[in-house]
């Protein structure tokens, strides 16, 4: 069950391990990792991680092969989770873009569909087992925001209403499994949204980017996408199993 509220705090992660990472030995970076799980595990118990998604990316570039969200009560746990991620020795060889967000649930959006939590694998969290990304689905990573002065623009000249009705018909055919938006914190150069739309089959998240850029209402946004697959969503909701138990022990 969501312990998510209005003042919960989402950090949205994209990064992956630096090249150095990979000139390490074998028994250095199981050492790494095992320091990092153990503090990593440590600040969600302290802290109340509500949620922790993982995303592999289909197309890496550069160092960036994933993609996170992650979700705490309040700012402060937010800055410390950030703060021991990029700590070293495991820190160091990593590659760090982090954007803060807020759930957006207007009710225009109520027809979107929430995907079941997936059950947490059985086990100790701290004992990191073969991670590897979900083949059952497609995700659809996409970062929105206007062009210069098309926020100004009435919705009918920008065709709000014929674009909502065109992605509302994934939802209503049952394409879309899963869709969420989250409005970022603070002013971005491009961006001021990010959608995060799971479907089925490629094909129907291809279908959605399409439907998404049709003009009139493509020629007033700017768009970003990356496509994804979920990354061992079982270990890591044991994740938040273990911080539950932390919490509701105190």
């Amino acid at each position: 069950m969501s312990t998510s509220s209005a003042s919960s705090v989402v950090v949205l992660y994209r990064g992956g391990r630096l090249p150095s990472w990979h000139r390490l030995t074998d028994s250095q970076r199981n050492a790494y990792q095992r320091k990092h799980v153990l503090l990593m595990l440590s600040v969600a118990k302290r802290h109340g991680l509500l949620r922790l998604d993982g995303f592999r990316l289909l197309a890496p570039c550069g160092s960036c092969e994933r993609f996170w969200v992650m979700e705490f009560p309040a700012l402060e746990a937010a800055e410390a989770w950030m703060a021991a991620e990029v700590a070293p020795p495991y820190g160091s060889y990593g590659h760090y873009e982090y954007l803060l967000a807020r759930r957006l649930c207007p009710p225009a959006l109520s027809w979107m569909p929430q995907k079941s939590p997936v059950a947490a694998a059985q086990g100790d969290p701290h004992v990191v087992p073969d991670l590897r990304a979900d083949s059952a689905s497609i995700v659809v990573l996409g970062f929105g925001g206007w062009e210069p002065d098309s926020a100004d623009v009435a919705s009918k000249q920008r065709g709000d209403d014929p674009r909502w009705r065109r992605l509302r018909q994934f939802a209503d055919s049952g394409e879309m499994i899963h869709g969420e938006l989250f409005q970022l914190i603070g002013r971005q150069a491009d961006w001021s949204v990010l959608w995060l739309c799971e479907f089925t089959e490629l094909s129907q998240a291809e279908r959605w980017i399409e439907a998404d850029c049709e003009p009139p209402w493509g020629a007033y946004s700017r768009r970003r996408y990356e496509l994804a697959r979920r990354w061992a969503p079982a270990y890591f909701n044991a994740w938040l199993s273990s911080a539950a138990k932390n919490s509701s022990s105190h």
